[in-house]
């Protein structure tokens, strides 16, 4: 089995207070066996191992987006139209090409939270077994949600408690990762339920959270407005997604001020992924960032309460895209959320949030390779973190497109 050793200035673990000068992780084929001091691990090492090394790069775990949408075309001015007039093998093209600018941006695990005929699943598959690039997915299949409701346009409509149920039982069946509930509203269906309405009530989305636990899989809740955040609390699911607070009123209005209902999103431990991507950026532009200073503040509240916030982008939805992860991390930082807690977001918790703890999200011996080098030290400015020199995604390394046909400032040679 090829073994390989990384090397740089700087070595990041993953949690927030763990780092190395001088670190080095040798790989044999996609499994992290060693980490330590260069020198320490060079010792241990079989003679003819191949060595990469940047001397003035940073060394850490693969990245994490917790929240994207392979099959829509993040291109598209209308990507819900252009999705619902495509079939499955125009989907599932988008979906591959998607995956490969993922992994270009060094994002090594994906969670496909709504996709249509399949396509996450099959795409997850050939990954995995190396017919294609692209980082690990969890793929969901359709979101469960109501009749006409948020994105039913996707498979997933489901009546009452055992609509729900049939609906977990075949997405399951059919080889879902993970369930992916609409608690509430969204933008993307026009007519459909508003972002601050919940969807469903709280025996439904018990019983969604019930057959996914009983088969070993998670449950991701859309949620905007506060209503449904507690619907989704009582029921017990796995993460929260967006958690914008928007109110009744509508985003002019701003977000709920309910510091209650933060306190009892961080007593329960449930992960929220406040979807925080390019279009942050877009926006910012265009009303300016006063205006959105009332949401980065929720988010930031949620972060000084305790709630587990981790990275996602929403990538695939009109203005995320699937190159722009490190673009959403910065917003996290302007929000105020330390930078080094930031990269934590993006490795280490997120992993722990997808039940991939003892799999990615860190560097240490066991667990798979998935691993990124920049120049730069992310922990003072996330932004580096946008322009890989080298991704290894489960023992397999990948070269950004445009890079060189070797990483540029990495040094190659053999013990």
């Amino acid at each position: 089995m090829t073994e390989r050793i990384y090397a740089a200035g700087l070595l990041l673990h993953g949690p927030a207070d763990l780092a190395l000068a001088d670190g080095a992780v040798r790989v044999s084929g996609a499994t992290i066996t060693d980490v330590g001091p260069y020198e320490k691990v060079l010792a241990r090492a079989t003679p003819g191992t191949e060595v990469t090394r940047f001397a003035d790069g940073t060394l850490l775990p693969g990245l994490i987006d917790a929240h994207v949408h392979l099959a829509f075309d993040d291109h598209s001015d209308d990507p819900v139209g252009a999705l619902r007039a495509a079939g499955a093998p125009a989907l599932a093209l988008n979906a591959a090409g998607a995956a490969r600018r993922l992994l270009d941006s060094g994002v090594t695990t994906v969670r496909d939270l709504g996709d249509r005929d399949g396509v996450g699943v099959a795409l997850r598959d050939s990954v995995r077994d190396g017919v294609l690039p692209g980082p690990r997915i969890l793929a969901a299949g359709a979101p469960v949600t109501v009749r006409g409701g948020h994105c039913w346009f996707l498979g997933g409509e489901s009546d009452g408690v055992e609509g729900v149920r049939a609906t977990v039982r075949a997405n399951l069946a059919a080889g879902a990762d993970l369930i992916k509930v609409m608690a509430t509203g969204g933008t993307l269906t026009p007519g459909g339920p508003a972002p601050a309405e919940p969807q469903f009530t709280v025996a439904e989305l018990t019983v969604a959270v019930q057959e996914a636990h009983a088969a070993g899989a998670r449950v991701a809740a859309h949620v905007h407005g506060v209503a449904g955040v507690e619907v989704a609390l009582a029921a017990g699911v796995d993460t929260l997604e967006h958690c914008s607070f928007i109110s009744a009123d509508g985003p002019a209005a701003g977000p709920e001020n309910r510091p209650d209902v933060i306190d009892r999103i961080a007593a329960s431990g449930t992960f929220v992924c406040p979807t925080y991507s390019g279009s942050l950026d877009r926006a910012a532009a265009s009303i300016g960032v006063d205006r959105l200073r009332p949401w980065l503040d929720v988010v930031l509240r949620q972060h000084e309460s305790g709630v587990r916030l981790i990275a996602g982008t929403d990538a695939g939805i009109p203005g995320a895209g699937f190159d722009e992860y490190a673009v959403g991390l910065n917003w996290f930082v302007r929000a105020g959320i330390p930078a080094p807690t930031v990269v934590e977001m993006a490795t280490s918790r997120a992993a722990e949030a997808l039940g991939l703890a003892d799999v990615t999200g860190r560097i240490a011996p066991g667990l798979d390779a998935d691993l990124l080098v920049v120049t730069g030290d992310p922990r003072r400015d996330v932004a580096v973190l946008a322009a890989p020199e080298l991704v290894v995604a489960r023992g397999r390394e990948h070269l950004p497109r445009g890079a060189r046909t070797a990483p540029a400032s990495g040094i190659r040679s053999t013990v």
